[in-house]
């Protein structure tokens, strides 16, 4: 097993992983707008994903008794980003419009899912042929 993926294996560092992500989602979602005090903005525009994420993570816990560390739970926690995420920005009052909607679903799907298949693939190809 390579390094990276060993250390992905790991609960919190996977989990830290996704907080981080969600995070630059939002910082780079308010930079390409030039949305003023970029640090405490993206935290702002994060907190609702970060519920979702936390979420996620404990609905797959739960009811699978296994971390989300591979694609299927991976699922798991993107959906539950995404829509606690809307849900919790529509009920504070900022915008849910379509197209936001939609960049949000790509690109958390390409972060929360993305790292987790490229885990995979390391871990396919450390192991031997048999």
């Amino acid at each position: 097993m390579s390094t990276a993926a060993a250390l992905l294996r790991r609960p919190p560092v996977a989990f830290a992983l996704d907080v981080v992500l969600v995070i630059v989602f939002a910082a780079v979602g308010r930079a390409s707008h030039d949305e003023a005090n970029p640090v405490i903005g993206a935290l702002l525009t994060a907190w609702p994903f970060l519920v979702g994420t936390l979420v996620g993570w404990a609905v797959v816990r739960v009811l699978r008794k296994a971390w989300p560390l591979e694609v299927g739970p991976g699922i798991t926690v993107w959906f539950s980003t995404l829509l606690i995420g809307m849900v919790l920005r529509q009920a504070t009052g900022h915008g849910t419009a379509v197209s936001f909607v939609l960049v949000a679903a790509v690109v958390l799907a390409f972060f929360l899912i993305g790292w987790r298949a490229l885990e995979a693939q390391l871990l396919r190809r450390s192991r031997p042929s048999a």
